[in-house]
């Protein structure tokens, strides 16, 4: 079995626990997970089973839309409405434009601080490890986009947002900062993924629902294929006589290609390509390195898939 499941991960569960739910239901090891979700939150988790696993760096940097809900008036040790309370509790919330105002100073390239409960590693120790030993871990900032910031409605003290951001991005640190840029505390108190580059939460399926449909042997109806992953990248279809030697790692001549996808400028070291057969069957993916104008392999799939 290889290729996508798209999975509405529920409240509480870790994104690992999906996984490994999954693995029991599948009897599959290969699985994995491509864009973290908090216990907290709910929605789209990408799952890669077999050799999709593969496609990993690809899927975890698509970037990602969130619903949810901010609470203003405290602040907390994890950012969300799990952790405790810290510093004073306000009482008196800004109003509607204050909030919109703040909220464009949070759009755009920004540097952000990981919240210290968080995956983040230091020094070898992930950095919820050392906050639960009462250490404040010395996190670095990192840059992400935040492409947009809604706020869909305004109830003191919560208001409901839509953020589309780039990969890596903490809705729990927007949260956070907006609260202290506003001087009255806030934490994250539920939040959605619904979408993770073209994948929707309309796509995504309960474990519930994956469970039935596997025991009814209707795999066809939750996992996308491998052939049809990864579909908004260019491609190349390659001549039947050279898959083999790419399938063993070996570069592509331009003469092996049998045509590439319109419109695209194969110069650009920066893309990467889908290989695939003439019958749309994808062998793996190749950067093209003008020097040596030939397409160099990145990943290789084993056939059959």
């Amino acid at each position: 079995m290889d290729g996508l499941i798209i999975v509405d991960k529920p409240a509480g569960w870790t994104s690992h626990d999906a996984v490994l739910k999954l693995r029991k239901i599948l009897g599959e090891k290969r699985l994995g997970h491509a864009g973290t979700l908090d216990p907290l939150a709910t929605g789209l988790l990408i799952i890669t089973v077999g050799q999709a696993t593969r496609l990993f760096p690809f899927l975890s940097s698509l970037d990602k839309i969130y619903s949810g809900q901010i609470t203003l008036g405290q602040a907390t040790d994890t950012y969300d409405l799990l952790g405790k309370p810290v510093g004073e509790k306000c009482q008196e919330f800004p109003d509607l434009e204050k909030i919109e105002q703040t909220v464009d100073t949070l759009t755009g390239e920004i540097e952000q601080f990981p919240p210290p409960f968080s995956a983040k590693k230091v020094n070898g120790q992930r950095a919820f490890e050392l906050a639960r030993k009462g250490q404040r871990p010395e996190l670095k900032p990192v840059k992400v986009t935040v492409y947009s910031f809604l706020i869909l409605d305004y109830r003191p003290p919560v208001l409901t947002f839509q953020i589309e951001c780039s990969s890596g991005t903490y809705i729990r640190s927007l949260a956070h900062e907006l609260g202290r840029k506003l001087g009255c505390g806030a934490y994250l108190s539920s939040l959605r993924r619904v979408m993770t580059g073209p994948y929707s939460e309309a796509e995504a399926h309960s474990l519930e629902q994956i469970e039935q449909l596997y025991r009814d042997q209707l795999t066809s109806q939750f996992l996308i294929p491998l052939d049809y992953t990864l579909s908004w990248q260019p491609a190349i279809w390659i001549e039947a006589s050279s898959q083999v030697s790419f399938q063993h790692g070996q570069p592509l001549q331009l003469h092996n290609l049998v045509k590439v996808d319109r419109g695209r400028n194969i110069q650009n070291s920066s893309l990467i390509f889908r290989v695939l057969t003439e019958g749309h069957h994808l062998l793996g993916l190749a950067r093209f390195n003008p020097e040596e104008k030939l397409f160099e392999p990145q990943v290789v799939f084993n056939s059959p898939h």
